[in-house]
């Protein structure tokens, strides 16, 4: 691992590049569409089968593959150009979506068809999420790494506050097919400014790629796994990453539904709450970005891991709507900043012939294990939500309280 350097930067420095900021935009466009597509899947699966048990289905056949082939994903990443794969991903994301909106406007639409097409976007997502990940890193210095993950967040706590609104106005004026029309042309825009980049640094030129064979492939991931398990301050972030994701992802999504049908009148409720949550995540990410601690992170960073915890854990509890959304922003505003200083500190510190495995671990500490909590959100949510919320904030402390035993991760500076 190599050593990070400290020096405050604006956020928006990084937009300065002009492969940056096409990278950016592409992105940014490209996650506004996925509301569309995340609107729109539910409402098709219902109205093909009235049953909210295929659509539970249909996300976990797009997770499963995706958690399964992450780490394969960070292996190639670091044998092929990261570029070459998150354009060509985006393509076969257009080509994906766009399939399903024909089939949706020509009425032909199977629940066959869309299980495949689920299964897909979850392999290409495997491949996608670590090179992109490490495509950052090549368009910025090490230094700027914390803006431009910043950016990156906050465009997508952007899309979440404003996509779903308009995305659910697309649906009911024009259709399930139109919205995902829009989700296959984001993508297209997000190849496109791929294809027009003129190049970051590691982008062109280097060594002949070795052959990739699956035995070679397999032990790429290996060595990455054991270099985090062998440098104590990652393998102590990659643990919280993994803790908060676990405990989190569940109990904001069917934990929050369960608790405002139950307490909070429904759907109303709901919406506020996923806004705060939202609201949260924006503000901690853009201050990830303008803030450049230099000293005593590793506490500052445990200090925020154990809040988070016991504002879960108070979730449970909450008497209003009111409380429970000024809880949610507090979560998401903790979550939202480890985000962006995570990423950003392993990106710094990783080897760069490594960085597509370490990413590819971080990105399955921080969304490989969703299904999983998923499933363990909705089994005790469905007997006793305050008591999943406690159990949930009380992980968080524990995992917290494990890592700060650990002196490399408390040193972190």
């Amino acid at each position: 691992m190599t050593q990070e350097p400290h020096r405050r930067v604006p956020i928006w420095k990084p937009l300065a590049s002009r492969d940056f900021r096409l990278v950016w935009s592409g992105s940014a466009v490209s996650l506004l569409g996925d509301q569309f597509f995340t609107v729109a899947v539910p409402w098709v699966v219902l109205g093909l089968t009235h049953s909210a048990l295929q659509v539970g289905a249909v996300l976990t056949l797009s997770a499963v593959p995706r958690a399964a082939l992450m780490l394969l994903g960070g292996a190639v990443t670091d044998r092929v150009p990261p570029r070459s794969i998150t354009f060509y991903s985006n393509v076969a994301r257009a080509v994906l979506v766009g399939s399903l909106a024909l089939l949706v406007a020509i009425g032909a639409l199977r629940m066959w068809q869309l299980y495949v097409l689920a299964a897909l976007f979850g392999i290409v997502d495997a491949f996608s999420y670590p090179a992109f990940q490490t495509l950052l890193t090549m368009l910025v210095d090490a230094g700027d790494l914390p803006a431009a993950n910043s950016l990156m967040q906050s465009a997508s706590q952007v899309s979440s506050l404003v996509g779903p609104a308009a995305a659910g106005v697309v649906v009911a004026t024009a259709g399930t097919a139109a919205a995902f029309a829009i989700d296959a042309a984001t993508f297209v825009f997000a190849a496109a400014t791929l294809f027009v980049m003129m190049g970051g640094r590691g982008l062109a030129g280097g060594e002949p790629l070795a052959p990739i064979d699956r035995a070679l492939l397999m032990a790429d991931v290996r060595r990455g796994v054991a270099l985090v398990w062998r440098f104590p301050p990652a393998r102590g972030l990659l643990l919280l990453s993994a803790g908060l994701s676990l405990a989190s992802a569940g109990p904001s999504t069917v934990g929050l539904a369960v608790v405002a049908e139950q307490r909070f009148g429904g759907a109303a409720g709901f919406g506020l709450m996923l806004s705060a949550l939202g609201g949260g995540a924006l503000a901690g990410a853009l201050l990830a970005g303008l803030v450049r601690q230099r000293r005593r992170r590793g506490l500052t960073w445990l200090a925020i891991c154990a809040a988070v915890g016991l504002c879960l854990a108070a979730l449970g509890f909450a008497s209003s709507v009111a409380v429970a959304s000024a809880l949610l922003a507090l979560i998401g505003f903790g979550s939202g900043f480890l985000n962006v200083v995570f990423v950003a500190w392993l990106q710094a510190m990783a080897p760069h012939d490594m960085l597509g495995r370490i990413m590819s671990l971080m990105m399955f500490a921080s969304i490989g294990l969703t299904p999983v909590s998923y499933v363990a959100a909705g089994a005790v949510a469905a007997t006793h939500a305050t008591l999943m919320f406690a159990a949930a904030g009380a992980f968080v402390v524990a995992v917290t309280a494990a890592a700060t035993l650990d002196p490399a991760v408390r040193r972190i500076d």
